[in-house]
């Protein structure tokens, strides 16, 4: 195809192709040219200018044309050549750019999503999807595109840039395509494909890092913590966890979350790093979400398993070293002394005893400790040492506490210290054997019909020493005995009376344990 501009050699203009407004195509070569045309355009480039002076043998001879072209001239022509191709030519592909790894190509059935800039061969746009902030989607090889595009797309990776020079005949051949792509164009598309996917895919994970020790995995019915970045195809950001601080915690299985995201976490293992590639029909389909998601996007989350538990799942008891000969365990109602570390599962430390002077005390089932705590310190021996798990809902729960992020799974690494039988709930004291039965004349050392709180602290220090009796166990005694005197004196008047001295059989007909 060219554009020229004719005159003869007396000066009379032509019919210039500038003026039809159209350019001008033929074949070279097979005599449907003027001999001096075929032979001045043999070896011209695109873009290429020429001026051509035809002598009258080699032009319209002594006949002319009659009313344009005298008989004998000489011609001159200026000529632009604006396109070229034979009917032998054959797509042409180059490779701008692509990435290096590319796991999948693009293949028949394929639904693409590309940016393209479209001009003819001398540089003349046409087209941009660029100009329309959008994508070009569309499937490849059913016909919905010229049939150079459905090749040249062909074998290309997510992410890579393509110049696909495209023959008029693979492309809108003699008609053209309205008013700007010309009859018999050849086409050059420069071509980013932003993705791809097939109707038929399913989700396709990568294990990028999956722990030595995965004593369990994740499935349906599973609540699981874990941090996440969400990115296109072509690498570009559209969500991520840790941009808020926080992990992003759900059931999985469950349909709160995309069905990709569904089926991509099951069998994960706390602290695996996995990506989960989401074709958009098990993503948002062809709608996207919000102004960062287009419709039919493919999705790649990057994601870190912080912890997983199941609603019914226990305490997880792992003991560590337990003494020979053990022989008395824990039991509620003992007061314990023990070192602990806690963690998360991800290796977080929280909090441990040892930054502080002395082991953490309680008295178990008394809810002084989460109930996964006070139920992995049961029935352990003094000097034992165990690995507690404790799933959320015996620890701190969804709403986590300060330090513990919400439905957090904990690791407590503990250590029993020391243990101190205890009392039934309820009771401060209880005797080994039977009360005294003229016990208020004993307590009342001095004899004076009352009992002020410094003889009932004497009587019952007393009792203890010579195993009579024990109380509550506590690293404070002191106070467990003005608690007794406060519940005994029950006027308040700083001394108990013998009406006032009950017994808590007398109280509450408790029979098993007898307490002032």
């Amino acid at each position: 195809r060219v554009h020229f501009a004719c005159a003869s050699l007396t000066g009379l203009s032509l019919r210039p192709s500038y003026d039809r407004g159209a350019t001008v195509a033929g074949v070279v070569g097979v005599g449907r040219l003027i001999t001096g045309m075929d032979r001045g355009l043999q070896g011209m480039c695109v873009n290429e200018r020429r001026h051509l002076i035809v002598p009258p043998h080699l032009g319209y001879g002594s006949i002319g044309v009659a009313g344009l072209i005298p008989p004998d001239a000489t011609l001159y022509f200026d000529v632009v050549m604006l396109d070229i191709w034979n009917k032998d030519d054959k797509l042409q592909i180059t490779t701008l750019s692509k990435p290096e790894h590319c796991n999948r190509t693009v293949e028949n059935s394929d639904f693409v999503r590309y940016h393209y800039n479209g001009t003819l061969l001398d540089g003349t746009p046409f087209d941009s999807s660029y100009s329309k902030d959008s994508t070009y989607d569309t499937y490849v090889g059913t016909g919905w595109l010229i049939k150079g595009m459905d090749q040249g797309l062909l074998g290309m990776c997510a992410g890579e840039k393509r110049s696909i020079i495209i023959p008029p005949f693979l492309a809108y051949g003699e008609k053209g395509y309205g008013t700007v792509i010309p009859p018999q164009a050849s086409l050059v598309f420069s071509v980013l494909l932003v993705d791809f996917h097939n109707p038929k895919d399913g989700v396709f994970l990568e294990h990028l890092e999956v722990p030595e020790s995965c004593k369990r995995r994740a499935v349906t019915g599973d609540f699981v913590r874990y941090h996440y970045n969400g990115t296109l195809m072509d690498g570009t950001l559209f969500d991520s966890s840790y941009s808020r601080n926080t992990t992003y915690n759900t059931y999985i299985g469950k349909g709160y979350i995309i069905p990709g995201m569904d089926q991509g976490l099951q069998g994960v293992c706390v602290g695996e790093r996995r990506r989960v590639v989401v074709p958009p029909h098990l993503a948002y389909g062809e709608n996207g979400a919000g102004n960062k998601i287009p419709g039919s996007a493919v999705l790649i989350f990057d994601v870190h398993i912080i912890d997983f538990h199941n609603p019914a799942d226990p305490v997880e008891i792992e003991t560590v070293y337990r003494p020979e000969g053990c022989n008395v365990t824990t039991r509620d109602r003992d007061f314990v002394r023990y070192h602990y570390n806690c963690s998360l599962l991800d290796g977080t430390k929280l909090f441990s005893s040892h930054d502080y002077e002395k082991p953490q005390e309680v008295t178990l089932g008394t809810n002084k400790v989460i109930e996964g705590l006070n139920s992995g310190l049961l029935n352990m021996c003094a000097g034992e040492r165990r690995v507690l798990i404790i799933p959320p809902h015996l620890g701190h729960g969804e709403s986590g506490a300060r330090g513990v992020p919400g439905s957090a799974v904990l690791r407590f690494e503990v250590e029993l210290i020391s243990m101190e039988e205890g009392v039934p709930e309820g009771y401060l004291f209880i005797w080994h054997g039977d009360p005294p039965a003229n016990l208020y004349e004993q307590m009342d050392l001095n004899k004076d019909g009352e009992i002020p709180a410094d003889e009932f602290s004497t009587f019952i220090k007393t009792q203890v020493a010579e195993g009579k009796g024990r109380l509550m166990p506590s690293s404070d005694p002191e106070k467990v005995i003005a608690d007794m005197f406060r519940n005994q004196d029950r006027n308040q008047d700083g001394k108990i009376t013998s009406e006032e001295l009950k017994l808590k059989s007398d109280e509450d007909q408790e029979k098993i344990h007898e307490e002032l």
